[in-house]
């Protein structure tokens, strides 16, 4: 991790950790590293969420991209996939999303896709970093005609939906959908997407003021999608994420149905019809136990990543994989697109629905859920990395080890964006697992807090 950059771009606390002068460097200095192999004026789109700082930050964003010279194409409020997506519809020289994902809305990001769509290398981000490290006399100063501009792009959302609807190759009529927008990027997209596949759609958290993202909705908080698919008698409830990326659903019966799940329905579908590349899903440390026993029995094989999506694509493009993605809903088509899409992933398990027939319960069924607990413990961000290095939290930590070795399993992590260390344990008893994640994380809390 660098001293800007995070797992998935550079967060902060808007206009504090993260505030303009920053976001002007990070400007200047992407746009140079991305565009210097160019014999072209660059061009550079940027998309956002919903969130009321995000203006505030293009401003200064889009300042820093025109001072080396470099064109911006602002796309307005779009999801991050889909700045991934038109990065290569547009033959742009890169693209740029200002987004916090499922963070409350006092935090805001930046992250950078490179041409063809994805998201930048560790190698490239220090080489930004070298850049705003460094000494800015060495950027080009162009004037004149040479400057930058701004330019704005009305179509960017429609090109986009048309592209998710384009994906599916049937129509929803006679499916009964509630869809929960997180008051998020996807507001205007999903209904787009929506609107030209059919079926019975209602709308939840899909009237964003700048300040509602993630509050109370969305993917983060699905009691408000679970309650309404039961009283309105839906077949599937969907919610995404602040920025779109990420995809949750609920069953008819209002049971959450997590990115374990959608994988492994999604999964089988490929694999039935032979698309599932070497037959193989990549997911994440974190996916549950069940998924691994679903995949044995259903004759699929299993690639292991650290928490991350950046993680999941790395060894996709590695070993020749097109699917993968994690417990989160962050989910990957390759053949699709080249990040996590929540639209895509929404669409592709209604079509996979939709060819079952029956209920979504029934489909879902294919893996059995073990009981899984995470406790986030709040600590001092500096010290999220040394838990290890206490020995009161490693003795309690390898005896839970030593307890639930023979049947479940204990995992502990800091988080990649926020001063957290997540503690997961899985096992068969849920009251047991709960205590004893509980119990670990107030000994974090009390030694790292």
């Amino acid at each position: 991790m660098g001293v800007f950059f995070g797992t998935d771009g550079v967060r902060g606390v808007a206009n504090t950790e993260l505030n303009c002068p920053l976001a002007y460097k990070l400007g200047r200095a992407g746009a140079y590293v991305l565009a210097k192999k160019n014999n072209h004026k660059a061009k550079i789109i940027v998309g956002m969420d919903t969130r009321i700082s995000g203006g505030m930050l293009e401003a200064a964003l889009t300042a820093g991209i025109c001072s080396v010279g470099a064109e911006v194409v602002s796309l307005g409020v779009v999801p991050t996939p889909a700045v991934a997506y038109l990065v290569r519809l547009y033959k742009a020289d890169a693209g740029v999303v200002i987004s916090a994902s499922h963070n409350p809305v006092e935090d805001n990001g930046i992250k950078f896709f490179n041409g063809d769509g994805f998201k930048l290398s560790d190698e490239t981000e220090e080489e930004i970093e070298a850049v705003m490290l460094g000494d800015e006399s060495e950027l080009p100063t162009p004037i004149g005609v040479e400057v930058g501009r701004r330019s704005v792009c009305e179509k960017a959302v429609y090109d986009y939906a048309d592209f998710i609807a384009g994906c599916a190759d049937d129509k929803l009529d006679g499916f009964k959908i509630v869809v929960d927008c997180a008051n998020g990027a996807t507001y205007k997209a999903a209904k787009l997407v929506f609107e030209k596949l059919g079926g019975d759609v209602t709308y939840l958290s899909a009237e964003p003021d700048g300040t509602n993202i993630n509050l109370n909705c969305g993917s983060t908080h699905l009691d408000n999608l679970r309650k309404t698919v039961v009283e309105v008698g839906a077949d599937i409830g969907i919610a995404f994420d602040g920025d779109g990326d990420r995809c949750l659903c609920v069953d008819e019966k209002g049971d959450v149905v997590d990115g374990d799940m959608i994988m492994a329905m999604i999964a089988c579908d490929l694999k039935a019809r032979g698309k599932l590349k070497k037959d193989t899903v990549v997911a994440t440390v974190m996916t549950n136990l069940g998924f691994k026993l679903m995949a044995k029995e259903q004759g699929l094989n299993v690639a292991v990543t650290t928490v991350g999506d950046r993680y999941v694509l790395e060894e996709m493009l590695r070993s020749g994989y097109n699917f993968g993605g994690e417990q989160s809903g962050h989910i990957i088509n390759l053949d699709k697109n080249t990040t996590g899409d929540g639209l895509l992933t929404a669409v592709t398990l209604l079509m996979t629905y939709k060819k079952a027939g029956g209920k979504l319960s029934e489909l879902a069924s294919i893996m059995e859920v073990l009981p899984q607990v995470l406790v986030n413990a709040r600590v001092n961000n500096q010290n999220k990395h040394t838990y290890m290095e206490n020995d009161r939290i490693k003795k309690a930590v390898e005896e839970l080890e030593a307890k639930f070795a023979s049947d479940g399993r204990v995992l502990i992590r800091p988080s990649g964006t926020e001063p957290l260390v997540r503690v997961m344990i899985e096992g068969r008893d849920q009251e047991l697992i709960t205590a004893e994640a509980e119990k670990l994380a107030q000994i974090i809390i009390e030694e790292l807090g």
